[in-house]
């Protein structure tokens, strides 16, 4: 599988040359794809996904386009990278084009990450939740990355006993870079399924 890997690592070099060299590097068992620095696929089991972006949402919905799922911490993540699938590879210049997307939609978020200065600034983050946040030690965008959403809800949760599970859903979305309506519903799942662990005390006052 590695070796399958680095095939197809060496194959999107040689056709996505015209967006600059391609660089690669090992993630989470798989292999990120970068230009300039800014990651814009990865390679995975070998196969190549496209990180999506609004750009190429309509190419994702009508090719019923499978997401890229890695395993982080012993639990599957479900990324926002589409899979390049055999019709796509066919078709260079459409390739190249929804590459070309992909690496100017991670270029434009990066700017925006350099920017931003607050916590509230993230997706769906209110100046209430970064208050609470900042009362549980975290301060940063990647402290929040680093603990991932249900340990920094647990966190916020022992300083707000009334602390919605819902809040699960906008630390997800703050972390991942998108608006709660548009979370996969799989991870939506995932995090429902994990509130309902908790122990009874934890979230018997959390709301609906």
């Amino acid at each position: 599988m590695k070796k399958l890997s680095y095939e197809r690592i060496y194959q999107s070099a040689k056709y996505l040359s015209p967006l600059g060299e391609v660089h690669y590097r090992a993630l989470f068992g798989g292999y990120t794809l970068a230009v300039d620095d800014t990651v814009f696929a990865m390679v995975s089991e070998g196969e190549l996904y496209l990180r999506a972006c609004e750009e190429s949402a309509s190419y994702c919905v009508k090719h019923a386009s499978s997401f890229l799922s890695l395993v982080k911490r012993g639990r599957p993540v479900l990324l926002n990278y589409y899979r390049v699938d055999e019709g796509l590879w066919q078709d260079q210049e459409k390739l190249l084009q929804l590459s070309s997307f992909a690496l100017e939609a991670a270029r434009r978020e990066r700017c925006e990450r350099y920017k931003r200065e607050r916590l509230k600034d993230l997706p769906n983050l209110t100046f209430q939740l970064e208050i609470l946040l900042f009362e549980a030690g975290i301060t940063t965008e990647e402290a929040l990355r680093t603990l991932g959403a249900e340990q920094c809800w647990l966190k916020i949760r022992a300083l707000n006993k009334h602390l919605s599970y819902k809040v699960l859903f906008a630390l997800e979305g703050a972390i991942t870079g998108l608006h709660v309506a548009a979370l996969p519903e799989i991870r939506r799942r995932e995090l429902v399924e994990w509130y309902k662990r908790l122990p009874a005390e934890s979230s018997a006052h959390s709301g609906n």
